[in-house]
């Protein structure tokens, strides 16, 4: 079990920057890919970004080359660095573990943080 808890959401203008955390809890965080999602009022839950247990990343197209994922396995904390943010990234964030080799959906999720971006 892995419980996430988010954090750092907020209200930015566009073009400012943002830095999401996730911070999971047990000692297997290691063990678990990582993903962002976002969903929009009125839109479906995408994905963002993930971060395999070992660094590999991937991005959404339309936020390649603004965000960057990354992790922490000593501090169990997953990150979401926001930067050049735009109206559209407006939406709640939620933060989802899945066990590496245990297939290709997101077992555990956070609650979400809201991020609001400013015109």
């Amino acid at each position: 079990q892995v419980q996430l808890v988010e954090s750092g959401g907020g209200l930015v203008q566009a073009g400012g920057s943002l830095r999401l955390s996730c911070a999971a809890s047990g000692r297997t965080f290691s063990r678990y890919a990582m993903g962002w999602f976002r969903q929009a009022p009125g839109k479906e839950r995408e994905l963002v970004a993930r971060i395999t247990i070992g660094g590999s990343t991937y991005y959404a197209d339309s936020v390649k080359g603004r965000f960057t994922i990354s992790r922490d396995n000593a501090e169990n904390t997953a990150y979401l660095q926001m930067n050049r943010v735009k109206p559209e990234d407006t939406a709640v964030y939620y933060c989802a573990a899945r066990l590496a080799g245990s297939g290709a959906s997101y077992d555990y999720w956070g609650q979400g943080t809201q991020v609001t971006v400013s015109s």
